[in-house]
């Protein structure tokens, strides 16, 4: 799969909060997220409970954060983060791939789902992609999702614009691209997008993807994973 090229010199730099319970980890991913001029470390947390008060303090665009915490586990702490701080996306970090982690962090709102093997180039990748709304998931993650993914039953069928704007969000496209892509505004992409989620009754852009490569409007081969 194929993650985005180096940064842009002019890329604003992502303010990014580390949530893991082990302190050896939260050091060794500040050690080598410093190396990426455009990602600040603005704040660590070691457990769910303080992932909400820092993440509220510091109002990070990104969460890296890990599932198996203790006093209040990584879903939880996602879920409740996505509603307090809608606009501060999530990557879930974690060592395992068990589909009751994997299916409950995407459910709670995480934006991307990677395991803690990942090269820093990886990590480093899907920070920047989850800034601009971009959906990054490990491939066998991928899959498990996609394979276990429920709808709800659509509500309304999709204009012709709106199929084309779900296809490129599948492709892991920020509104930006698509909006290059089709010509149009970034405001009215994200009209798009808001219309579309309605009519799928979804509640999110990463759920949408999913639904897209469930339902073959989107291929796997296809998709920035």
């Amino acid at each position: 799969m194929t993650l985005p090229q180096g940064e842009s010199m002019t890329t604003p730099t992502v303010r990014v909060l580390l949530v893991d319970d082990h302190a050896v980890v939260r050091q060794g991913l500040r050690l080598f997220l410093g190396l990426d001029e455009g990602i600040e470390v603005v704040g660590e947390a070691a457990n769910g409970e303080e992932a909400l008060q820092e993440a509220e303090r510091l109002r990070p665009e990104v969460v890296v954060m890990d599932l198996m915490m203790p006093v209040m586990d990584g879903i939880t702490a996602t879920r409740e983060l996505r509603r307090r701080l809608p606009d501060t996306e999530v990557i879930a970090l974690t060592s395992t791939l068990e589909e009751n982690k994997v299916n409950g962090a995407i459910e709670a709102g995480a934006i991307s789902y990677m395991l803690k093997d990942a090269s820093s180039d990886t990590l480093a990748d899907a920070i920047h992609a989850a800034a601009r709304g971009e959906v990054r998931l490990h491939p066998e993650a991928a899959r498990r999702l996609v394979r276990d993914f429920r709808s709800p039953e659509m509500r309304e069928s999709l204009t012709p614009k709106e199929t084309a704007v779900l296809q490129l969000l599948a492709r892991g496209q920020s509104n930006k691209d698509i909006a290059a892509e089709q010509g149009v505004s970034e405001a009215t992409v994200k009209t798009h997008v808001s219309r579309l989620l309605s009519k799928l009754g979804l509640d999110s852009r990463t759920q949408a993807a999913l639904y897209a490569l469930k339902y073959g409007i989107a291929s796997l081969e296809g998709v920035e994973l």
